[in-house]
């Protein structure tokens, strides 16, 4: 009978590759830790020196008051920006929702072929758009006929969380189990009775999930709402047809102006913004944990 080493492939030269091998498993490991440190350790030094600068100004009022006329004014607060923010990304979310949704079912179910491959083509094509380009385009497609306004501002992040969505849904459908879709087609329930009732109920919780980092993501927008929402710092404006202020253009503005006072407030909006945009990021990691795909 024909040996290892008779063959050329005894132990002893194995051996010396298995401890390259091993060489470059742990070199590999010690390298990526190390990344994954320095990556965590900058993101907790901009935090800190986000609360640090932050803290400093935020207060009860600048939760309840609106800025100063005079921006190197001690005081003020950002409660317009914040009824902007939470108004006009509410009013993406409504508009960017089914469209995410439904684009993503259709892929999921019935979209085949060249015509499933041109429309994931697009939509990674608008997921890697800046998102000064997509303000932009609702600027030349919307402002420009109607004006600047909070609706406007709308239409453009809602055009930045709709690729967020449809990925994020579509491969939760792709988890459902067809077990669960073949059972209900075989009871004789429709298609699309099964997609309503079966597969968005089962993937509901990593559905949600993608919608709220959608909009985190929609909230820390600043370029395409210069070009469309173009902020309003005199009052609050609850009006979506009217220009309005958000979060992000009262930070770049007060960040931009050159006055102490504005900087600070600046700095407590940043704070703010991240806070509020942790918040859904931990409640979105929350509701994954419950996906009834996982489980």
């Amino acid at each position: 009978m024909a040996t290892l080493d008779s063959l050329g492939g005894g132990s002893g030269s194995l051996a010396p590759q298995l401890r390259r091998r091993h060489r470059r498993n742990r070199g590999m490991t010690y390298l990526l830790t190390l990344l994954m440190a320095g990556i965590g350790a900058l993101l907790i030094w901009i935090l800190s020196y986000v609360a640090i600068k932050g803290v400093k100004a935020i207060n009860w009022g600048f939760i309840t008051d609106t800025p100063p006329g005079n921006p190197d004014a001690a005081g003020g607060g950002f409660y317009n920006g914040i009824i902007g923010t939470f108004e006009i990304v509410g009013i993406a979310t409504l508009i960017a929702l089914p469209l995410g949704i439904g684009c993503a079912v259709y892929l999921n179910q019935y979209a085949t072929g060249r015509i499933a491959g041109v429309l994931r083509l697009v939509t990674d094509v608008m997921l890697g758009i800046p998102t000064i380009v997509t303000g932009a385009f609702v600027y030349a497609l919307w402002v420009v006929e109607f004006g600047f306004s909070g609706f406007a501002g709308a239409l453009a992040l809602a055009l930045v969380m709709v690729p967020l969505i449809v990925r994020a849904t579509e491969e939760m459908l792709r988890l459902v189990p067809g077990d669960l879709k073949e059972a209900s087609l075989a009871l004789g329930v429709t298609q699309s009775r099964t997609i309503v009732s079966v597969l968005l109920p089962t993937a509901r919780a990593g559905i949600i999930t993608g919608v709220m980092l959608a909009v985190a993501r929609a909230m820390g927008e600043t370029a395409p709402l210069l070009l469309t929402a173009l902020g309003n710092d005199l009052f609050v404006e609850t009006n979506p047809g009217q220009r309005m202020s958000t979060l992000s253009l009262q930070i770049f503005g007060s960040a931009t102006g050159g006055f102490v006072n504005a900087q600070n407030r600046a700095w407590a909006g940043a704070l703010l913004l991240i806070a509020i945009v942790l918040t859904l990021t931990i409640m979105a990691r929350l509701i994954a944990r419950k996906s009834a795909v996982r489980r």
